[in-house]
């Protein structure tokens, strides 16, 4: 691997095996077929086959184990992997091809998938959150009545209270909280569209099929495709960049405290030098910062994906895949760095 999130080294400093899970290759193969196999079973309820013979495919759909090389190669001559995917849930289920993706598109496949990626993303963040404003509050009730210098442009203003300080760490996170929760019924959402994204192909069964989707894989369900429009992937990925930069702010701090001189805070297990063996380096607050600035420069490529060119764009749409998994990747570790912080710091203030 060659991205420092996987890299054989890099990767214990910026990688997250939980979020890298949720966007491997594994899980998303897993959440097309999954898209596969409610097609099928929609286009039974629906009418449009023989529904005994759909929910059978369906199951069957579920067990199949496309070639991976062979997906790469027609992934480099499509486009998208899911022509190859559709030629190899036909090659393993003979006979079953008029209940097999009849009326879908790639964009409705890949996209839901990522829909249910961003669903596991959420949870994960919330559950995080949640561990580091526990974290916090802990902090607070153990040195929050202690004193530090309050500090204003990078000069000593007034003294305050531990907690003041802790309070600027943690009161984003509620908020950012929040914004995920009010984002979800955005971005978990059902892809649905067709050829041309009006759904044309199945006619008046549109409604019925959609919404038998959206019940069969838990996702909202929009009242039309969102194949060029990609505001909620934009906007999920300008909150990615808020939260790592709020944890980044905290990162800061945290390397400024530590400064040899104002020791207003000490950190158990701090990064050792090669050089200089009485040095403690604030390795993980250091990459808190980092993984900031990570985030934002790439949420202006994500805003570049915004501008789909007609009904679906291949080049914007590909800059969607090459960018969010590395941000939602970059947000996992800060908030892991961020409680790990948090619970290894043995002083703080006076």
């Amino acid at each position: 691997m060659t991205d420092v999130f996987h890299h054989s080294w890099l990767g214990g400093l910026f990688g997250d095996d939980e979020m890298a899970a949720i966007w491997s290759a594994e899980s998303q193969l897993a959440n097309m077929l999954r898209f596969e196999a409610a097609w099928s079973r929609a286009l039974g309820r629906a009418g449009l086959v023989n529904a005994t013979a759909a929910n059978a495919t369906a199951e069957a759909i579920l067990t199949v184990k496309p070639d991976i090389a062979e997906l790469r190669d027609g992934t480099a001559r499509d486009g998208v992997p899911v022509p190859a995917l559709v030629a190899a849930v036909k090659h393993a289920l003979p006979g079953a091809d008029n209940s097999v993706h009849q009326g879908a598109t790639s964009q409705d496949v890949i996209d839901t998938a990522l829909a249910l990626s961003l669903r596991a993303t959420s949870d994960l963040f919330l559950a995080r959150i949640a561990a580091l404003e526990a974290a916090l509050h802990g902090l607070a009730d153990k040195f929050g009545r202690n004193t530090m210098m309050g500090r204003t442009r990078m000069q000593a203003a007034v003294p305050i209270r531990v907690a003041d300080h802790i309070d600027a760490w943690s009161g984003p996170l509620a908020r950012h909280g929040a914004r995920i929760a009010d984002i979800r019924p955005r971005v978990e959402q059902l892809q649905f569209g067709g050829a041309a994204g009006n759904r044309a192909a199945v006619g008046d069964a549109a409604p019925a099929i959609a919404k038998s989707l959206a019940t069969d894989l838990g996702l909202a369900n929009p009242p039309r495709a969102w194949h060029a429009e990609r505001d909620g992937v934009a906007e999920y990925g300008a909150l990615l960049s808020l939260l790592t930069g709020a944890l980044g702010k905290m990162g800061q701090d945290i390397c400024l405290m530590a400064q040899r001189g104002i020791d207003e805070i000490r950190i158990r297990g701090s990064g050792g030098s090669s050089a200089m063996p009485h040095k403690q380096n604030p390795i993980p607050a250091e990459i808190l910062v980092t993984l900031a600035r990570f985030n934002a420069t790439l949420v202006s490529g994500l805003h570049h994906s915004l501008v789909h060119e007609q009904e679906r764009s291949g080049a914007a749409w590909a800059l969607e895949w090459m960018i969010l998994p590395q941000m939602a990747e970059a947000t996992a570790r800060a908030l892991t760095l961020a409680t790990s912080l948090t619970e290894h710091t043995e002083v703080m203030g006076r």
